[in-house]
């Protein structure tokens, strides 16, 4: 059997998984939503390249589309975090067959190449080759600065998947697509001034002809091809050792922190320190804390010194999710770790009830965090002090109220140290719509607010709305308790398989 034979039948097995899979029932509301989102987005990036199109055509430079993409790139590197996953959960299935394993990397990370997620890209691409083509530019250059441009996304993809392996490994690998988009977006700012407007003009030329433009796509595609190498035997190492267990000898603990004045809670503050020794000991939660830590750091050091985000209307959005990332990311799994152990939770009466009411407690301490990290953002005059108290207790409030109801529905065990075999944990649609309801809802009323009012009344109103859930949590804590109760069998059954 041939390679081509082999890729299409592990192709067909997987969508027979698809189809097979008891969760197919369950997202069918989840895969409505995700085309009724992917066809706005295909209306938007229609609308993108016409509009880029008629920017090419007027400048009389087809290869105009490269240099906008560089900038559509570092979005497209971001939503892929969300969009995206390391195809390694499914290639874990078929490291027991005759098959080679680098061989089914490789089937996986072409059907990546190939992805409807890369293909959503031509909605961009072909309307900006029909109205360059309609103003009467070369044919061959329009079409090379199409392919180039495929090509750059499909690197894109590949490029994610290699960082995002990375990064599970350690938190230091952040650097390096820091300075990998950061290059190219330096220099194109530094060729907009007075200094390099030599360089500026020779590269503008390149982008007019054609055969400049198949030279670069035969380099971006000798890049992909190095890309997809890189990526086989990297991937295919990393899922080995991960499996095998294979780990680095470390030195032996001196030192374990007890926490011991978490004690004066009871059996509450048990639960904290459990909560704080998840995060110090387990890799996934602590790569997910650090690097919402990290990401809030960042987006307050852009907003603080930078012109960038200076609308009133962006400005309430950033401020909200910088306070709700953290939390809206932990709750998306809430109780999806416990169910490793969850059995024995189930042992005493309302030891749920107790753990829900430590891991609120360990959130809203949490947002102080947050609140530091942005302060540069209140000296730089861009945040106010209300809006901030507004934000953080809107999001102790209605956020965490939203999130947490979560807790009834999640049945799905979060490994926490694997990183690459993990399971592919499904949602619901029900789950999603209550995530996106936690998401937006707050921004809904905010923005209602600030239309009809002034800034510090919707302020004050939010205050006030976000301190009467926050301080009414032992009544909804306990009503999703009760709820979880009902829903006990079923979950556990939920937990046990997914194991």
């Amino acid at each position: 059997m041939n390679r081509l034979k082999i890729y299409r039948l592990l192709r067909r097995n997987v969508k027979l998984s698809e189809k097979r899979s008891p969760a197919l029932e369950q997202s069918k509301v989840a895969k409505v939503l995700m085309y009724i989102g992917a066809a706005f987005v295909g209306a938007y990036m229609i609308f993108c390249g016409s509009l880029f199109g008629k920017l090419a055509a007027e400048e009389d430079t087809p290869g105009m589309l490269l240099v906008i993409l560089v900038f559509f790139l570092v979005l497209d590197f971001l939503f892929r975090f969300m969009a995206q996953q390391t195809p390694m959960v499914f290639v874990k299935p078929f490291l027991l067959t005759p098959l080679s394993g680098k061989v089914v990397v490789e089937s996986y990370l072409l059907s990546l190449v190939t992805s409807s997620y890369n293909m959503l890209w031509l909605a961009m691409f072909l309307p900006y080759a029909y109205v360059c083509l309609v103003a009467g530019l070369s044919f061959w250059a329009v079409l090379a600065t199409v392919v180039c441009a495929l090509l750059m996304v499909m690197i894109n993809s590949q490029w994610y998947l290699l960082v995002r392996t990375l990064v599970r490994r350690s938190l230091l690998w952040w650097l390096l697509p820091l300075a990998v988009y950061g290059v190219p977006i330096g220099l194109l700012v530094w060729s907009a001034s007075a200094d390099a407007h030599i360089v500026a003009d020779n590269a503008e030329s390149l982008l007019e002809e054609s055969g400049p433009l198949w030279l670069l796509a035969a380099l971006l595609l000798a890049v992909l091809v190095g890309f997809l190498l890189l990526n086989r035997n990297m991937q295919y190492r990393f899922v080995y050792q991960e499996l095998s267990r294979e780990q680095k000898k470390s030195k032996a603990i001196r030192h374990v922190s007890q926490f011991t004045f978490l004690e004066r809670f009871g059996l509450a503050g048990e639960y904290l320190k459990l909560e704080l020794k998840s995060i110090l000991r387990n890799k996934a939660i602590k790569t997910r804390v650090m690097s919402s830590l990290i990401l809030i750091a960042v987006l307050s050091l852009i907003i603080s010194y930078t012109d960038v985000y200076d609308g009133k209307l962006i400005l309430n959005f950033w401020c909200y999710y910088c306070f709700s990332l953290y939390g809206m990311t932990a709750m998306t799994k809430i109780m999806c770790p416990e169910g490793n152990y969850i059995d024995l939770l189930l042992t005493q009466r309302e030891n749920i009830l107790l753990l829900l009411r430590a891991k609120y407690y360990f959130h809203v301490v949490i947002l102080f965090v947050p609140l530091l990290i942005m302060l540069p953002a209140v000296i730089a005059g861009k945040f106010t002090i209300l809006m901030m108290l507004a934000y953080m207790l809107l999001t102790s409030g209605l956020g965490y109220f939203i999130m947490f109801q979560l807790a009834v529905y999640n049945k799905q065990t979060l490994p926490l140290d694997a990183k690459l075999t993990g399971k592919n944990n499904v949602e619901s649609g029900f789950q999603l719509v209550i995530e996106l309801v936690g998401m937006f809802l707050p921004l809904l009323l905010v923005g209602g607010m600030l239309l009809f009012t002034s800034e510090q009344t919707a302020y004050i109103v939010m205050s006030l709305l976000g301190l009467a859930l926050t301080v009414s949590h032992p009544l909804w804590l306990r009503n999703i308790y009760n709820r979880m109760m009902k829903r006990k069998y079923e979950n556990l059954e939920g937990f046990h398989a997914s194991r």
